[in-house]
Parts: C-alpha cells; structure tokens; sequence
C-alpha cells in the first residue's frame, strides 16, 4: 500500500511557476512508475507527466512539453513537478498517482494509488 500526499498547489499569476510534490509513505517508490494528472472543473481527469521507476524516461501531455519537468527523488521517497510559465489553462486540481509496476503510463487506469489533489489556480 502506498500512501501519496501532494503539496505546492497555490493562487499564482500567469507566467509565474511552481513546484508540485508528492510525498510517498507506506513503502519505497523507487521501483515504481509515478505520473502527475490534473483535472478542472467540468472536465475529465487528464494526464500530466509521468516517469518510469529508473529516473531516466520522462513523458509529458503536449500542452506542458517543455514547460513542466518531472523528476523523483528516491532517497525522500518524493516526486515533484516543477511547472514554468504557468497558463490560465493549467488551472486544475493536481494529483501524484503511483502504480504497481516500473512503466510509465499515459492512462490514469494504470495507476493504482493516488493522493488527494492539490489546486493549482493562475490568474491572467
């Protein structure tokens, strides 16, 4: 069992940046694949970014390709999505979400835990 808790959400203008984390308790994530969804209101869940349990294989939705990286720090069992020039569009509540094997995945239906969301609203 993995238990997630996100944190970094906030009110920030456009073009400011942030710094999700999402912090792992109840056993080692390093052997397992994380992604980062959010989701806005009136809208499906969608996906973010996500990486593979090696640190080396990093994937991205195109509307945050190369303004959002991810990265993991296995020491502080930790994930983090660091998000630059933030957009109005990337207003949304952001969830960490973690699944049982190595794979990064694209679909939220491969991820078995997920934490509880953090907000995340940019003003323009």
């Amino acid at each position: 069992q993995v238990h997630l808790v996100e944190s970094g959400g906030g009110l920030v203008q456009a073009g400011d940046s942030l710094r999700l984390s999402c912090a792992a308790s109840g056993r080692t994530i390093s052997t397992t694949a994380m992604g980062w969804f959010r989701q806005a209101p009136g809208k499906e869940r969608e996906f973010v970014s996500s990486m593979d349990w090696t640190g080396s294989s990093a994937y991205y939705a195109d509307s945050v390709k190369g303004r959002f990286t991810v990265s993991r720090d296995n020491a502080k069992n930790t994930v983090y999505l660091q998000m630059n020039s933030l957009k109005p569009e990337d207003t949304a509540v952001y969830y960490c979400a973690a699944t049982e094997g190595g794979i990064a995945w694209t679909r939220p239906t491969m991820y078995t835990y997920w934490g509880q969301g953090t907000q995340v609203t940019v003003s323009s």
